[in-house]
């Protein structure tokens, strides 16, 4: 493992998609674990992109999945937890997985007393950051090949499925149990945030944390973005397919003329 980690860190010291340190120990989504120990993880999508549209609907939204499949991802995750909580000594799991955002229903079934933080971000932002994420993951991970721009098609189509499927599920969430945070506010303002997140989901220690918060947004206080170019086609695909979410989160819709001249 020392090998190995030394190895990556020197060849690799970022993710490829971002400026984010890559270590062998550093904290990473549990959905890959999910797609090394079974075939119904949404990162397949990646590697069959010509099956994406079905593969989400059956791993993300579990649409059209077969009942002995989800009792197989059901038993898949539950061990990876199992073995994450082991590791953590007993500690309260938390788990960053974009794609849970889709299976609210099962995980309530799976863990009653679940609870769920919902970060929404600027559609803008989030198309932009996607489509880097596809274009840098797909290059890596694909074994078909699929048209460049079918990868905007599968972002604009994916998106709304999954909000629409969370905006119906996140009623079955107790209202402790459930918060949302606009990505900026928490940009803007980390300490704050997480110091409300803690307060509306009742969980205690924030105080004992707080240095550590603070110690840790001290160290990556110089971090750079990646940058992105938006255009007019993008705020105009933007605008015409997730219309919804400038709705649900106040987002500001911008004008695809406006942004050909200029201002």
């Amino acid at each position: 493992k020392r090998i190995v980690g030394y190895w990556l860190e020197k060849g690799h010291p970022t993710r490829f998609i971002d400026n984010v340190p890559l270590r062998i120990d550093a904290p990473q989504e549990e959905e890959f674990a999910l797609a090394n120990g079974t075939p119904y993880s949404f990162l397949h999508v990646f590697s069959f992109p010509r099956e994406a549209a079905d593969l989400f609907a059956q791993t993300t939204l579990f649409q059209g999945i077969a009942p002995e499949a989800l009792t197989e991802w059901s038993r898949c995750y539950q061990e990876i937890l199992r073995k994450a909580t082991l590791c953590a000594e007993g500690k309260r799991l938390v788990l960053k997985n974009c794609a849970h955002s889709g299976r609210i229903r099962v995980l309530l079934d799976l863990f009653p007393d679940a609870k769920f933080i919902h970060i929404c971000r600027d559609p803008y932002d989030l198309f932009l950051s996607t489509r880097r994420l596809w274009e840098v993951v797909l290059s890596k991970s694909q074994l078909q090949e699929i048209d460049p721009a079918e990868v905007d098609r599968l972002i604009l189509q994916f998106y709304p499925q999954l909000m629409q499927q969370y905006l119906v599920d996140r009623t079955l969430i107790p209202a402790e149990n459930r918060v949302e945070v606009r990505f900026e506010d928490l940009e803007a303002n980390p300490l704050a945030e997480a110091r409300r997140i803690y307060q509306a989901l009742g969980l205690p220690g924030f105080a004992d944390a707080e240095p550590s918060f603070r110690s840790y947004l001290a160290s990556v206080e110089n971090y750079q973005k990646n940058g992105y170019e938006l255009t007019a086609d993008i705020i105009d695909q933007v605008n015409r397919h997730w219309s919804f979410a400038f709705d649900e989160w106040g987002y500001r819709r911008l004008d695809p003329a406006a942004a050909l001249d200029g201002s």
